[in-house]
C-alpha cells in the first residue's frame, strides 16, 4: 500500500477520534426532568473518606446492580470552603441520574441492602441523601 493511502487513513482515523472525544465530552448528560439523586458526605471532626474507594470500587458496584435505570453517576470530591479559611462542608458528594423516581426507586430497592452494606468500608460518615428532579 502507498505512503500516501497510509497516511490518508490515518489522517481520518485520527480526525474521527477527535471528533467522538468531543462530542461525548461536550454532549448534555442531563435532560429536563430526569431525577438526581444526591448522596452528600458532610465534613466534621474525626469523619473520614476513601475516596478512591468510592471511586473505584463501591460507585462501579452501584451502577452494575443498578443496571440500566442508572443512566450515569457523577462524583464530586471536596476541595475548599466558601473562603480559605472555611473547612469544606462535604467531604464528597455522589449523583446518581435517572429517567424516572420508579426506576431508581426499583433499581435501589432489591440492592439497598449491598449498596449500604458497603459504607462502611469507605467512610464513617451517615450520608444525607435528597432526590431532585432537573429543572434545567
Amino acid at each position: 500500500m502507498p505512503i500516501k493511502n497510509i497516511l490518508f487513513i490515518l489522517g481520518a482515523f485520527m480526525l474521527l477520534s477527535s471528533f467522538e472525544r468531543t462530542t461525548a465530552i461536550d454532549a448534555p448528560k442531563t435532560k429536563k426532568g430526569m431525577v438526581k439523586v444526591t448522596i452528600m458526605y458532610p465534613n466534621d471532626d474525626g469523619k473520614t473518606f476513601d475516596m478512591d474507594y468510592y471511586s473505584t470500587n463501591h460507585m462501579p458496584m452501584l451502577a452494575n446492580v443498578m443496571g440500566d435505570s442508572l443512566k450515569f453517576y457523577e462524583i464530586d470530591k471536596g476541595i475548599s470552603g466558601r473562603t480559605p479559611d472555611e473547612p469544606i462542608p462535604y467531604l464528597a458528594i455522589g449523583y446518581l441520574y435517572f429517567d424516572t423516581l420508579s426506576a431508581y426507586q426499583n433499581s435501589f430497592g432489591p440492592n439497598a441492602e449491598k449498596i449500604v452494606g458497603d459504607i462502611p468500608n469507605y467512610t464513617n460518615i451517615q450520608p444525607v441523601v435528597q432526590i431532585s428532579e432537573v429543572i434545567q
